[in-house]
């Protein structure tokens, strides 16, 4: 007897958040953005957003996350200020955000 195959539908929900931030990193560079993230963060202050980009008179503070992944206080403190300085973009990204962010940093 011979078992017929079922199909399984699979939800790839899930995305690491390193592989995120490479995807980003990619774009933005394609895109002509400079960019800086903390290699190793364990000893620097808590809370300060994963990338920083730069591109002509434009400064990006983004904090990213996995799908599930939950925004720390402090993280949410360093958001919060950095959102009060003048022509400085600040944004929490996850990747639902994908469209936005190509827009933002075409």
């Amino acid at each position: 007897m011979v078992a017929k195959a079922r199909k399984r539908q699979r939800s790839w929900k899930y995305v690491y958040e390193k592989d995120f931030q490479r995807a980003i990193e990619e774009y933005a560079q394609l895109c002509g953005w400079a960019f800086y993230h903390t290699y190793d963060s364990r000893r620097s202050n808590a809370g300060f957003p994963d990338l920083t980009l730069v591109r002509g008179n434009r400064l990006i503070f983004a904090e990213l996350k996995s799908p599930r992944g939950k925004v720390r206080p402090a993280q949410v403190e360093w958001l919060a200020r950095l959102d009060q300085v003048p022509a400085v973009e600040v944004y929490l990204w996850r990747p639902s955000d994908w469209p936005d962010i190509e827009k933002l940093l075409r």
